[in-house]
């Protein structure tokens, strides 16, 4: 059985001209372990895709299975629990509080969860390190670089020790070197934690780097390019 598992799902906005469909009877099935890139158009629906897959977003139809967690039959307060201990979010802005060093920006995830000081300091401090940033713990996100806040938002990301990593555009503001740099990062930090992963992503080296690429148009997901494996249509799978 796929790790995640979504079948006929349909997503859609209120507009003051009616209903915005965005999402149309998509299928996505993800193995576990794999890397999955997700392309498309601005604007067609890739960033609601991964609010859904990460319990942000609530949809009108269809099924989301997480491991063994079916999303759609969560209320708002299983799917905050669920997010935040088995989902890491990266976006392209990567939303740092700016008043909080690097270390505690890091920490806040485990803060909130109520880990207690010591542990979540060595595991702040272990993630920094392991993105390349032991000698910035104490400086706060001002005084960074774009790609240096930018590893900081993988470690925070990381500090719950998720199962499924989602990244909208993580390089989208970055430079070209320092892209390529933090996509060796995600790569690298994907297989030795033995992530699943799903990157939306512009940048073709990114996608390229992935296990698979997919691109979503008229609200479903197709292969893309003649490297690209279709969606499997997961009511095809055996299910619990």
């Amino acid at each position: 059985m796929s790790f995640v598992q979504v079948t006929g799902l349909d997503k859609s906005y209120a507009t003051a001209s009616g209903a915005l469909v965005v999402l149309r009877d998509l299928d996505l099935a993800i193995t576990e372990g794999e890397m999955v890139a997700i392309v498309g158009a601005s604007g067609v629906g890739k960033s609601t895709l991964l609010h859904v897959l990460g319990g942000l977003d609530r949809f009108e139809r269809g099924t989301v299975r997480i491991g063994e967690a079916q999303i759609d039959r969560m209320d708002d307060d299983a799917r905050v629990a669920f997010r935040n201990t088995h989902v890491g979010f990266v976006f392209q802005f990567h939303h740092l509080l700016p008043e909080f060093t690097a270390i505690e920006n890091v920490e806040m995830p485990l803060f909130l969860a109520g880990v207690p000081v010591a542990e979540r300091e060595a595991r702040a401090r272990q993630l920094l390190e392991r993105v390349g940033l032991s000698a910035r713990l104490g400086h706060r996100p001002g005084t960074l670089s774009g790609g240096e806040q930018q590893r900081v938002a993988v470690a925070r990301a990381l500090v719950a020790r998720p199962a499924l990593l989602l990244a909208d555009e993580p390089t989208g503001n970055l430079d070209e070197a320092t892209a390529a740099d933090l996509h060796r990062l995600l790569r690298q930090i994907h297989a030795e934690d033995r992530l699943t992963s799903v990157i939306v992503t512009h940048n073709p080296t990114l996608a390229a780097a992935c296990d698979r690429s997919l691109r979503l148009e008229g609200g479903r997901l197709v292969p893309d390019g003649p490297g690209g494996r279709a969606p499997i249509r997961t009511d095809s799978l055996d299910t619990p």
